[in-house]
């Protein structure tokens, strides 16, 4: 029997399971094994109950050979803010430690275990989401196991299911990404992030950050495992990526903002990469996209999305007796919104959706592309240490990804190589709304590329 650490896609997965080399239930086990020997932050709580019972069913299905699909055996992790039937949901906040357990499945969920999806456990995250750097004081924050230096950021919010991938403690890390918090993790371990636009998949059952904003994705190693899970929460079966050449794809890189502050490393990476699509035919244009500059002033001067709908949905908590057992970085940014008034948000809707159409006009049918973090994963102590420190590093971090959040770009976050202290780096390639089905073999045409070296 094959070693399970040896699996680290959908495919190899897969073909071990059909020539007998692996099953789903010594899959699972040895996940489960290894989730148990986690550090604090990791897992809020394992599913080792029914991880089994699914792997039992997988193993009946595979033997009969009659799997369910590219997901069937397949062991994947869920933030902490998705319903799972029969546990709390805690948002990783400690005021939730002991919330009444889901009655059912949210709909993200259900749709997996309908694939034949094996859940392992639910992951920590920044405390009610808010965050892109994946610090928790209350249930601790996982280590970036690329690290060699000191303890640095795992990345956030959905900072547990990454690191749990990155581990082999699962195949497919389910998070959510209002302002980036499934690309930025997926940047800082070297994973490949996929965001679909607003409203794609379900989000029914999910714990909310911003209702407007908040997307359900996947982290996975390849654009092709994502692609399968994505196409699993549609409850679609869909055949392998149809992987186009890169020679006339138009790929466009914004001249303004997206590389403001970045690390030299970024910039070497990131040009040499252009440098190698242009040697493959690519049409890469710079373009300044005025939105972005737009998007800052409008912040500066009204705040944000996140921050007003934040502090409607936590308002109770941070007005009164408990906002001093919450994150004091958190509830400094849910406070923002106490702040805002009804026409600062009535500005930032009509914005949005002026420079949404703005944006799609100017970039036509090419593909955004740009650095997905402008820095590596930064040292925790530092962070934990200096309140300004993190507020201007979380601020950077989720700069070029938030930019998209809030014009509704779908966009997957692929590993660009090393940069300082010899940790990972990510690019972002992005589509307008509803471009996903394009947008997923771009992104597997250009992983292609990266993988040559």
């Amino acid at each position: 029997m094959a070693d399970a650490n040896e699996f680290r896609t959908l495919r190899e997965l897969h073909t071990a399971y059909r020539e007998g080399r692996a099953d789903p239930l010594a899959v699972a086990n040895h996940c489960l094994a290894q989730a148990r020997t986690a550090e604090p932050g990791l897992f809020t709580c394992l599913l080792e109950a029914r991880a089994l019972a699914e792997a039992q069913a997988s193993r009946a299905r595979w033997k009969a050979g009659q799997p369910l699909g590219p997901l069937d055996g397949v062991p994947v992790v869920w933030k902490d803010l998705f319903d799972v039937a029969g546990t709390p949901t805690t948002a990783a906040s400690g005021l939730r430690r002991h919330a009444p357990p889901a009655a059912q499945d949210c709909a993200a969920v259900a749709a997996l275990c309908a694939a034949g999806a094996v859940s392992i456990g639910k992951t920590g995250l920044t405390e009610f989401a808010y965050s892109g750097l994946g610090l928790n004081p209350h249930f601790g924050t996982p280590r970036n196991r690329h690290s060699r230096d000191g303890h640095r950021a795992p990345g956030g919010s959905s900072s547990g299911s990454a690191v749990a991938v990155d581990a082999g403690m699962a195949l497919i890390g389910m998070g959510t990404d209002t302002g980036g918090s499934v690309r930025i993790p997926a940047a800082f371990n070297g994973l490949v992030g996929f965001k679909p636009s607003i409203g794609k998949v379900d989000a029914s059952g999910v714990f909310p950050l911003s209702a407007t904003l908040d997307v359900i994705g996947p982290m996975a190693r390849t654009v092709q495992d994502c692609a399968w899970t994505y196409q699993a929460l549609l409850g679609l079966a869909t055949p392998d990526l149809h992987i186009p050449p890169l020679k006339g794809l138009r790929l466009v890189v914004p001249s303004n903002v997206v590389l403001d502050e970045a690390q030299p490393e970024v910039l070497a990476r990131f040009e040499a990469l252009l440098q190698r699509l242009r040697a493959a035919g690519a049409r890469v244009e710079h373009l300044p996209i005025a939105a972005f500059d737009a998007l800052q002033a409008l912040t500066a001067q009204h705040g944000t999305i996140p921050a007003a709908e934040a502090y409607v949905l936590h308002r109770a908590i941070v007005d009164g007796p408990d906002a001093a057992r919450l994150d004091p970085r958190v509830l400094a940014r849910i406070q923002r919104g106490a702040t805002m008034m009804a026409s600062d948000l009535v500005i930032l809707q009509q914005a949005r959706a002026r420079l949404m159409a703005q944006t799609r006009a100017l970039v036509g049918d090419a593909w955004l592309l740009f650095p997905t973090v402008v820095h590596v994963a930064p040292l925790v102590e530092p962070l934990d240490a200096d309140v300004a420190l993190f507020n201007q590093t979380n601020l950077r971090t989720l700069r070029n990804t938030a930019l998209l959040n809030v014009l509704d770009w779908c966009g997957v976050s692929l590993p660009m190589g090393r940069g300082a202290a010899d940790m990972p780096l990510g690019v972002l390639v992005s589509g307008p709304a509803g471009t996903e089905d394009a947008l997923l073999p771009v992104a597997a045409a250009l992983e292609q590329l990266l993988a040559q070296g």
